[in-house]
């Protein structure tokens, strides 16, 4: 069975949806602060948005960090 799109339904593409995820969650920024830098780079999105798609796409991508992570340590032989 194919694995679903979880950005089936948004407008905005996933790469943006990625990149305010991640720059809310990788540095101590308020939600006001990313939608200021993502203006700053010509990409209009409301605090809301990007609260929304941390609530939504946080933990998806948490597991996928998470997953990659793991699979490196044991590729790596600690001995």
């Amino acid at each position: 069975m194919a694995k679903q799109n979880p950005f089936k339904y948004f407008n905005t593409s996933p790469e943006i949806i990625r990149l305010a995820v991640m720059l809310y969650v990788r540095f101590p920024l308020s939600l006001r602060n990313v939608e200021d830098l993502l203006h700053e780079r010509g990409i209009n999105v409301s605090h809301e948005s990007v609260r929304f798609w941390w609530n939504r796409f946080g933990p998806l991508f948490a597991g996928e960090i998470r997953r990659k992570r793991v699979s490196r340590l044991r590729a790596h032989s600690n001995w």
